[in-house]
């Protein structure tokens, strides 16, 4: 006799988890974010290396084993800079350009592009290297070949998505709308740093 999954079908079931979310997002907003960072960073990760595997399957070439460090570090990365720092720096954009300094939502992009993002970037290569174990010769390298192309990209892609999270998405919730974004970015920079 088969048996049916009535959970993932039932939308009570989406809405207890969405509940629990919420619940937990205003008991712990710092760490319900952190862990969601890092579960979602580490998914971007898995999906960068299945994206890979696909490739060089449809190529005939050799296939690359899936890499279990790789959706770690990720993790790691999420759960420790990632979530907290976006937390902190969402919180901080409404403290200095609340929506009654004019032009804030100008100003809100341009802090966020101009400065935040080429920093955090820095620390995604800084920080994610040094997981690796790399030198910092490495790293530099690795500054030197591959962080402009990827700031470029990052303005491309981000832009107009950060532009909707810092204005019209409540606080609460700018952290999980950039990790949805960041599942795919992610997916991009693991590409990338390759």
């Amino acid at each position: 006799m088969p048996t049916q999954s009535v959970l993932v079908r039932d939308p009570s079931f989406l809405a207890r988890v969405l509940q629990q979310y919420l619940s937990l997002l205003k008991k712990y907003p710092i760490i319900t974010k952190s862990v969601t960072s890092g579960i979602l960073s580490a998914l971007g990760n898995l999906l960068s290396q299945a994206l890979e595997y696909r490739k060089h399957s449809k190529e005939n070439s050799p296939k690359k084993k899936i890499n279990i460090l790789g959706p770690v570090h990720f993790a790691i990365y999420g759960l420790f800079i990632t979530g907290p720092l976006s937390h902190y720096f969402y919180q901080l954009l409404e403290v200095l350009l609340p929506t009654t300094v004019p032009y804030c939502l100008i100003k809100r992009l341009l802090l966020e592009r101009l400065i935040f993002a080429p920093a955090f970037l820095l620390l995604f290569y800084v920080v994610m290297n040094a997981l690796e174990g790399k030198t910092i010769t490495d790293v530099q390298k690795k500054i030197k070949t591959s962080y402009w192309p990827a700031m470029k990209m990052n303005w491309k892609v981000w832009t107009p998505f950060q532009f909707i999270n810092i204005n019209y998405i409540p606080v609460q919730f700018r952290v999980l709308f950039a990790n949805l974004v960041a599942l795919f970015w992610y997916a991009y920079l693991a590409s990338v740093r390759k």
